[in-house]
């Protein structure tokens, strides 16, 4: 950009140069011609009388002392006449005359200039650089976002009903917005253009899952088993499996189904979120108490970049009017949903109703598996249940307690204080 503007100013001076250099050369030269002009003229006119002179010392008009008298005084005359032309000669130079015309010339090129270089030049991108412009999201909510995201994917699938890849990518999309009967509408006319696969039965399962309240119904099953033969180790069918198995305390299903991920050698899972959510369900199933071990010998990723950047502490109580609820053998289950999209458990841990008053940490390294995780959201909704039947989900007599919003990287503190009907 330095480099241009030099460019620019060069040229602009060498155009200035060209207006009044000539302009100036050609006063100069005015002036020296009108010095010569009056010098000849000068000296004629010295020579003239000179001549006139000796003539009348010749006719003895003049005698020689009155010959010399007259004669000084015309050179005198003559050297005043020199001096007079050479001080107007620097008057001229002062002033110069005719300027009007290159000031016209000046204007007129700058302003040319300036002219096209907006109207064909960068002035625009200069004026307004990328990085200077506003965001196009800039001042909207993530709902509003995802609204505007969803209204140009259904423009495509409109525009190209066609289209496989963006029918599928829809679905998906409409998953995030919790509009789950929309998803399953979506991935069926993707199967409707490409045939019945695995890869597409899975996400439709999935939206069925959450349309259904989070279960498993005889038609989600019937789903899950006909992806499942088509293809036994197909991973969006395999989460969805764990996933549940893991919130109804089946530790071992949910390992075992994520194991088989894993196996797969999948190159299109994320790995690490895998095994911390197996590392999580193994921990879960080898505490006979429900206390999730502390000490970093059972959690190596405890304190890995990622859990250390995105961790929510918790401190769970009981209200003091419930006390008497809680006995020494429940368990506490505790787990962090974004408050935005479908309401899928980011993290979650467990701890026994006989540590409270207890603090819990909620990170990566309690993740649930699948590609969302709790440090790829900015805010979460924390749910604790009291359980007194050993499963995840709220049932009449267990105790509940709910903190709508909170950041993720800050402390927080829950208190039990509702007792589910």
């Amino acid at each position: 950009m330095t480099t241009f503007w030099i460019f620019i100013a060069l040229v602009v001076i060498v155009s200035l140069l060209m207006i009044w250099v000539p302009h100036f050369r050609q006063q100069k030269q005015r002036i020296a011609e009108e010095a010569g002009v009056r010098k000849q003229t000068n000296l004629e006119l010295f020579n003239e009388r000179l001549a006139i002179l000796k003539q009348e010392l010749v006719d003895d008009l003049l005698d020689q002392q009155e010959f010399d008298a007259l004669k000084q005084e015309l050179e005198i005359s003559l050297l005043q006449d020199m001096k007079q032309e050479g001080d107007d000669s620097l008057n001229a130079e002062d002033k110069p005359k005719s300027i009007l015309w290159p000031i016209v010339m000046t204007i007129a090129v700058l302003g040319l200039s300036g002219y096209f270089y907006q109207h064909l030049g960068a002035y625009k991108e200069i004026a307004n650089p990328p990085q200077a412009q506003h965001s196009p999201h800039e001042g909207m909510t993530q709902e509003q976002v995802m609204s505007q995201r969803l209204q140009m994917m259904e423009a495509e699938v409109k525009a190209e009903p066609e289209n496989s890849q963006a029918w599928f990518a829809l679905g998906h999309a409409y998953i995030s917005s919790s509009q789950y009967n929309h998803a399953i509408a979506a991935f069926d006319k993707t199967m409707e253009l490409v045939g019945v696969h695995a890869e597409l039965l899975g996400p439709k399962a999935t939206a069925m899952y959450y349309a259904a309240n989070q279960k498993i119904t005889p038609k989600v099953q019937a789903v899950i088993d006909q992806s499942l033969k088509l293809d036994p180790q197909d991973p969006s069918t395999l989460l969805l499996i764990g996933m549940n198995a893991f919130f109804t305390a089946q530790y071992q299903n949910a390992i075992d189904a994520w194991q088989m991920i894993l196996d797969s050698d999948r190159q299109d899972v994320d790995r690490t979120a895998l095994m911390n959510a197996i590392q999580s369900a193994k921990m879960s199933l080898q505490s006979e108490t429900g206390a999730m071990p502390n000490d970093d010998a059972h959690n190596p990723l405890k304190h890995s970049d990622s859990a250390v950047k995105s961790t929510i502490d918790v401190t769970i109580k009981v209200s003091p009017e419930l006390t008497a609820n809680v006995d020494s053998k429940d368990m506490i289950f505790v787990f962090a949903r974004s408050t935005t999209g479908p309401k899928v458990p980011l993290a979650a841990t467990k701890v026994s109703a006989s540590e409270l008053p207890v603090t819990v940490t909620l990170d990566d390294t309690t993740s649930m598996g699948g590609d969302v995780k709790l440090s790829s959201v900015s805010e979460v909704e924390i749910i604790a249940v009291l359980s007194k039947h050993g499963n995840v989900k709220a049932q009449a007599g267990d105790l509940k307690g709910i903190i709508d919003a909170v950041k993720v990287g800050q402390d927080t503190e829950l208190t039990l204080n509702t007792v589910v009907q």
